[in-house]
């Protein structure tokens, strides 16, 4: 009796988390993939009974000229985006790991952008980056960019926004992970002589990679899936020149008057199987480091 009361208990206290999940996160994924695989129009969209289509919207999908650009565009804002953040939200972290008079003040400071929502993000760096009344373009003076209306500088556009976004998680993360190292090692590595370059690169960098690995690895699953921003910004535009998969899923289920769902949810499914390649790759990585 004891051992089944037990049981009943357990089930109690998984039954919210499991109700969470199949509500929020399985059947989402179950309606995108039947999306997917059936050729909806908006009448079965609303009504139902939408053919079985097979893998047409995903050949659909693979054939269009959109797709290697869109394809090219989602990497390069993930990795640049990507190695900008940690490398400066690394470099601030050390940098706040000493304590001086108003370090927390600054910390808190640098920790607006995380805090604001969005909208207000990208309303704000279009507004600095419009081409005749920005503040950056008044700051270059003569050497004036057409940020968000140039092919050339569109994509630069919002991966700066981006990075400014996302630097303030990384140095949270990360400054929680220095102040888990022990401060006698780095009296140790003092006494023995060695530099702030080699104190990092013997001591702070390894014992933080486990914090890395998993700040990479949110930021990855992140700013894969960046919509607001790039859409508020540039729509991903102009001719398709900041265009990711995020902006082209969205365009494509509700950018026109004739919606292509199938398509569409094709290619949120694309970027979901990214993702969960490079989560897969995580896992891989940290058991070799472990074993």
């Amino acid at each position: 009796m004891k051992s089944a009361r037990r049981q009943w208990a357990a089930w109690a206290f998984l039954a919210p988390v499991v109700i969470y999940l199949v509500a929020f996160y399985a059947y989402p994924l179950y309606r995108n993939l039947d999306l997917s695989l059936r050729l909806y129009t908006v009448r079965s969209f609303v009504r139902g009974g939408a053919p079985f289509s097979g893998l047409d919207n995903y050949r659909t999908v693979l054939s269009d000229p959109t797709f290697g650009p869109a394809l090219t565009h989602t990497v390069l804002f993930t990795l640049i985006s990507l190695v900008f953040q940690f490398s400066i939200g690394m470099a601030l972290a050390v940098f706040f790991r000493h304590n001086f008079r108003l370090s927390a003040t600054l910390r808190a400071l640098f920790l607006v952008p995380w805090l604001l929502p969005l909208i207000v993000s990208a309303s704000t760096w279009s507004w600095m980056l419009n081409s005749d009344s920005g503040v950056v373009n008044w700051v270059l003076g003569s050497l004036k960019v057409n940020w968000l209306t140039s092919p050339d500088w569109s994509l630069a556009s919002v991966i700066i926004a981006n990075i400014w976004i996302g630097i303030p998680f990384n140095l949270v993360v990360l400054y929680s992970g220095l102040q888990a190292i022990p401060a006698e090692l780095y009296e140790a590595a003092a006494l023995d002589g060695a530099t702030g370059w080699k104190t990092f690169w013997r001591i702070t960098f390894p014992l933080l990679r486990p914090v890395s690995a998993i700040t990479l690895l949110l930021g990855l699953v992140y700013t894969l899936k960046v919509f607001d921003i790039i859409w508020i910004m540039t729509k991903g535009g102009p001719v398709d020149s900041s265009t990711t998969f995020a902006t082209w899923s969205y365009r494509l289920s509700f950018g026109s008057l004739l919606p292509k769902f199938g398509p569409g949810a094709a290619v949120g499914n694309l970027l979901i199987v990214m993702a969960l390649i490079f989560g897969l790759l995580y896992i891989r990585i940290q058991r070799r480091q472990n074993a």
